[in-house]
Formats: structure tokens, sequence, C-alpha cells
């Protein structure tokens, strides 16, 4: 496996959130904002990146019976320092951020990397897959706080603290909706369709074959059916 193969998958074939269906708890609950979503995508793509070379690094050395456990207390040192690091140098978006920087650490993207990719392979692979899922992950996120900021506010901030806005004309009128916690879900449902509706066209431009993550579990996919069950619910 190249370093590159490894890298991309993250960003397409295997994004965290629409892909693998992770990371969900700050999906939903900060992508009121782009400048949440980067501010967010890149503290875990830090803890990401830093967790799955530290374990790489130490996969022979730490016993099986208590690896979740060292897997967690390495993801919380990461965490540790990027909070703090945040909360000195990007306060604003750091209080925005609130407590789900320091849940970082339980995120599941960074301990299913640790376990399904890091733990077994070298620190070079484990490196091109942090950078992929966690540019990924930041790309998701983003999409959908673009997306609720947008239609929510009438705005799109990427960094407060420079005053960098950009408003749509005073004649639009926003929908507070996508600002609360159903906008969250509905923003996500409908991409994730348009991201499953996607994978189906790629499977019938090549009939047999259609990418499945390997973390998942393809038995209830219809995705690779013949094409005269998979029409039937198109």
């Amino acid at each position: 496996m190249g370093f590159w193969k490894e890298m991309k998958k993250g960003l397409w074939d295997e994004i965290p959130v629409f892909r693998v269906v992770l990371g969900m708890c700050p999906t939903l609950a900060i992508t009121t904002s782009v400048e949440n979503g980067i501010g967010m995508g890149l503290a875990a793509t830090f803890v990401l990146l830093c967790s799955n070379a530290t374990v790489s690094l130490l996969r022979h050395f730490i016993p099986d019976k208590v690896r979740i456990p060292c897997f967690i207390v390495i993801a919380a040192t990461f965490t540790t320092i990027i909070d703090l690091t945040m909360n000195a140098y990007a306060h604003e978006v750091h209080r925005n951020l609130g407590i789900f920087i320091p849940l970082i650490v339980v995120n599941c993207i960074i301990l299913g990397r640790a376990e399904a990719f890091a733990s077994r392979h070298p620190v070079r692979l484990s490196i091109a897959d942090a950078i992929g899922m966690g540019l990924g992950f930041t790309f998701a996120i983003c999409i959908v706080g673009l997306i609720r900021e947008l239609a929510g506010n009438g705005s799109v901030t990427l960094w407060s603290a420079t005053g960098w806005q950009w408003r749509v004309p005073a004649a639009y009128q926003p929908t507070l909706i996508m600002v609360l916690a159903p906008g969250g879900f509905i923003t996500l449902g409908c991409l994730l369709a348009l991201m499953n509706r996607i994978e189906w066209h790629r499977a019938q431009r090549t009939p047999g074959y259609a990418y499945q993550p390997r973390e998942l579990d393809c038995r209830h996919c219809v995705i690779c059916k013949p094409k005269t069950h998979v029409s039937t619910l198109s």
C-alpha cells in the first residue's frame, strides 16, 4: 500500500462523516458556522495525526489486553495540548467549540483509526491514514457548516478574529431552523443521500463493483446487488 493511496481514501472512499459515519456528535453540534468546522477539523486532525504516529511506534510494546486504555491515554495527551493551544491563540473558536474539544479524546474516528489501522501498520502509512481521515473529516464538517450558516444566518465566516465575513444580499431571509438542532440533521441527511446517490451511479458505470470501506459490514448494502433489484430501490 502506498502513502498516497492510504491518504486519499479518507478524502472520499472512506470519508469519516459521509461513508464510515463516524464523528456524528461534533458534526451535528458545532457546525453552525464554517469557522467552527475549520477549528474542530484541524484540532481533530492534529490529535489523529499524533495519536496514529505514536500508536504505530508503540504497537509492538502495548499489550493487547490494555490497548484501548493506552490508546485513550495517548489521545488524551494530544487533546490536552491542542486544547490549551487553541485557548491561548484562538480563544474565540475555543470558546465556541466548548466541551467538544476535550471530547476529541473519545471521538470514534481517533480510537477507530488507532485500533483498526495504526496498531497494525508502520508509522509512514499510519501518518498517511491520519492525514487523509483528518482532512476528510475537516472537509465534511466544513461543508455542513457552510450550508447551515449560509441558510441560517445568510453569512459565511472563515475567521472572526480577522473580521472576514461574507454576507448574502439583504433581501435574503435566513431560515432559523438551519442553525438549530433540526437543521444539522436535515443537512447531514441530505448530504448522506447525495453521497449514496453518487456511489450508486459509480456502481452502475462499473457493474459488480463498488468500493466498500474495510471497517464496514456490507450485509445490508444494496449497491452491489443485481441491477434489477437496485433499480426498484432508486
